[in-house]
């Protein structure tokens, strides 16, 4: 992956799948495998790659929670990522709560010998909450390793669809992309995902998603804009 990629590369904890609710009765720990294909890599606005695989395996314990993601490109020539993140979540006030931790980006098969990067790190902090059928929140994150900040603000509706065991959960985002040299970047994205339960604790999930950005000429792929969708099966220990 060529190292102005990096500077875009996908935040580790990012919502391909819904994640399977515990089984009762809970426990103090749970355990969620999710296998997720994308039609496109997207993050942060920008195509990264074409049909891609996102497998991951994420441990919560009380208020902390740390896992493995990665992007596994199917048809482009572009190097595999893996990311490793721990977080630490706590509540605010009713309803609110504050979340932060940190991610590692690591690119195990990167050509390093142009004085590229093939890990990075990114710390963040984040609060998230309710205000009557919405779920606002707003996310700061900063690659130390390459001095790029992030700020995203989101929000989200879920629409029960009870006889059907699922749901439409809508969402949308608009966030800031600040390296310390170069230029900024803005982007916004929409999208719709219905989880259906397929078991107490499975959930398979189909995505639809639309992003754009305002980088000149486009991204990689010379685009500014991207449908992409996603399917997921995840499972819950």
């Amino acid at each position: 992956m060529k190292k102005t990629l990096l500077l875009v590369a996908a935040f580790c904890t990012a919502g391909l799948g819904l994640r399977a609710q515990d089984a009762e009765p809970e426990s103090s720990y749970s355990v969620t495998v999710d296998f997720t294909y994308g039609t496109k890599y997207v993050f942060r606005g920008i195509q990264l790659a074409k049909d891609t695989i996102f497998p991951s395996v994420e441990l919560s314990a009380g208020p902390i929670t740390a896992g493995i993601w990665s992007a596994q490109p199917v048809v482009d020539n572009i190097d595999n990522e893996i990311d490793f993140y721990v977080g630490y979540g706590a509540d605010l006030a009713e309803g609110w709560s504050i979340d932060a931790g940190v991610c590692l980006y690591y690119y195990p098969e990167l050509d390093t010998s142009g004085g590229a990067d093939d890990a990075t790190w990114e710390p963040y902090v984040g609060v998230s909450g309710s205000v009557g059928d919405l779920s606002p929140g707003l996310y700061l994150y900063y690659d130390t390793t390459l001095e790029v900040l992030t700020i995203e603000g989101s929000v989200g509706y879920s629409l029960a669809l009870e006889p059907a065991g699922a749901s439409l959960d809508f969402s949308a985002a608009l966030g800031r992309i600040d390296p310390d040299t170069g230029s900024s970047v803005t982007y916004y994205s929409i999208g719709v995902a219905a989880p259906f339960a397929i078991s107490d604790t499975g959930t398979l999930t189909v995505g639809l998603n639309y992003t754009h950005n305002n980088i000149p000429g486009g991204d990689g792929y010379g685009k500014n804009g991207n449908f992409y969708g996603t399917i997921g099966v995840a499972i819950g220990f």
